[in-house]
């Protein structure tokens, strides 16, 4: 860059002389030429002076730059043999990690090799002392080892039924205690009738001549009350009475009701039935809404919908194995408080669960659905919390009961149905459940005689002492116990007692 601006300044200066000789030439004046010709000179010596002072300072510059290149590669070199001396001492301490790893790799393939080696020499020997010991024995290895197993087994099933039967009594022992308690105490303060009611379909009348009257010209009578009603009449040979029979209770004793106003009125025609009927289901819907306003009172249940007060009176009509379910909804009220109270649980909730537990009943023969899961559907429909309703989906264990107070209306259901005299069965069915505690029973290895005793709440079986064991005893008791919960339905429980007797006689001479 210096170079250029002396070559331009050189330049600039033979040009300026150029241009005064000519103009001067062209005047014919020497003495101008003459002085611009000095002008130049003197310009040229400048433009040369300054150029040497620019190239000098250019020199001195480029020298002092080429110092500080050559020692700023200097430092590089430096720091490069630093890094290259680092790198040289990490490769040979690598070198020597390698070194002592395969050492190592060697000294553990030569363990290896022994260990090997000994196993073998081991099986070997083991081989020899089995073959041995079976040549001793008698018996082949699998022999051995599943006579070893059964003895094993045996032993297990002896010790599990010994420490089976130990928890059994120690829990039986505390349990009872406690229940008996719990129980006495709630007994005393519930005390009911064990009288049961039936409900009666059948209309008595004061002739055999009110059949005919009845019946109708043609049977017209008897159409219009079937159709009105929805129940059959059965009227037939015997005296005095004629049956009304309904699969729904409530229907029933609308019929029932407005036959007893036809013979008492004494006109029985199409048009006087149609009246005797709505008359009686007017009378009925007041006798269900007071006897569900009663049933509310006498459980000291408050806050009801009044919708589910009438649902719960139309279980008036409805019977369980001759148990009316609205005295049995009131007793297990009343029972399943009286537990919550002794084992201090809510009360309220227990109270109210006992009460509407069978509420499905009374709807579960026109709506599709189980009793426990309508009656919870119904609870929910009309306010009742989630605690109470869970009590009433429960209490049949179609959901898994997760309260306290779910278990609690378990309970007092089962206790208020299987007190004595709070239910009868039929004679079929009573001879039919005996006959199959007394099967289940006989298809027991080892049982001698079953007896089905205290109808049907308990079965008593004598076992053969050779085939049946003490623990045996317990076992098949426990097994046969299971197999009647999952074979029969039956109220309350079943106690299965097993009896093994040994007999030793010899004869005096």
């Amino acid at each position: 860059m210096d170079l250029l601006i002396i070559l331009a300044a050189l330049v600039a200066g033979v040009l300026v002389g150029a241009i005064i000789i000519h103009l001067y030439s062209n005047n014919s004046s020497a003495g101008l030429i003459n002085k611009a010709t000095s002008e130049s000179q003197t310009l040229l010596n400048i433009a040369i002076k300054e150029s040497g002072d620019i190239v000098t300072s250019a020199e001195n510059k480029s020298v002092i730059r080429r110092k500080e290149i050559d020692e700023e590669i200097r430092d590089r070199r430096r720091e490069i043999g630093r890094t290259e001396r680092r790198i040289d001492q990490r490769e040979e301490s690598i070198d020597r990690r390698t070194e002592n790893i395969e050492k190592i790799e060697d000294d553990l393939r030569t363990q290896v090799t022994e260990i090997e080696a000994q196993e073998a020499e081991i099986n070997e020997q083991t081989l020899g002392i089995q073959q041995r010991l079976e040549e001793i024995a008698g018996l082949s290895s699998d022999a051995a080892k599943e006579e070893l197993l059964n003895q094993l087994d045996a032993e297990l099933r002896d010790e599990s039924a010994r420490r089976v039967v130990a928890m059994e009594d120690s829990a039986k022992a505390e349990a009872d205690v406690r229940a008996r308690k719990i129980l006495a105490t709630v007994m005393q303060r519930i005390s009911s009738e064990v009288t049961t009611e039936m409900t009666v379909s059948v209309v008595a009348i004061p002739s055999d001549e009110v059949k005919g009257r009845i019946i109708g010209r043609e049977g017209r009578n008897i159409r219009a009350f079937e159709a009105a009603t929805g129940c059959d009449l059965i009227i037939d040979d015997t005296p005095g009475v004629v049956t009304v029979s309904a699969f729904e209770p409530t229907r029933r004793e609308i019929a029932r009701t407005a036959l007893d106003y036809l013979i008492q009125d004494g006109r029985i025609q199409p048009s006087r039935i149609e009246d005797a009927v709505d008359r009686a289901r007017r009378e009925i819907d007041k006798r269900i809404e007071k006897a569900g306003q009663q049933a509310v009172v006498d459980a000291e249940v408050t806050g009801l919908h009044n919708e589910i007060v009438k649902t719960l009176g139309r279980l008036q009509f409805r019977y369980s194995y001759g148990q009316n379910q609205l005295r049995h909804c009131i007793e297990t009220s009343w029972l399943a408080a009286a537990l919550a109270h002794e084992l201090g649980a809510d009360v309220e909730v227990a109270r109210v669960g006992g009460l509407l537990h069978d509420l499905g009943k009374a709807v579960d023969r026109e709506i599709e659905g189980t009793h426990a899961l309508l009656g919870a559907e119904i609870g929910r429909r009309y306010g009742l919390s989630q605690a109470i309703t869970h009590t009433i989906e429960a209490h049949h264990e179609e959901v898994k009961p997760e309260t306290l107070e779910a278990l609690i209306v378990i309970c007092a259901d089962s206790m208020s149905g299987s007190r004595p005299g709070a239910r009868r069965e039929q004679v079929e069915e009573y001879v039919k459940r005996l006959e199959a505690l007394e099967t289940i029973a006989n298809s027991f290895d080892g049982v001698e005689q079953a007896f089905a005793i205290q109808a049907g709440r308990e079965i008593r079986i004598m076992v053969k002492p050779d085939q049946i064991d003490d623990l045996g005893s317990t076992r098949l008791a426990r097994e046969i116990s299971k197999e009647i919960e999952q074979s029969l339905q039956y109220p309350g429980q079943i106690k299965v007692t097993v009896v093994r007797e040994t007999r030793s006689s010899e004869i005096a001479h």
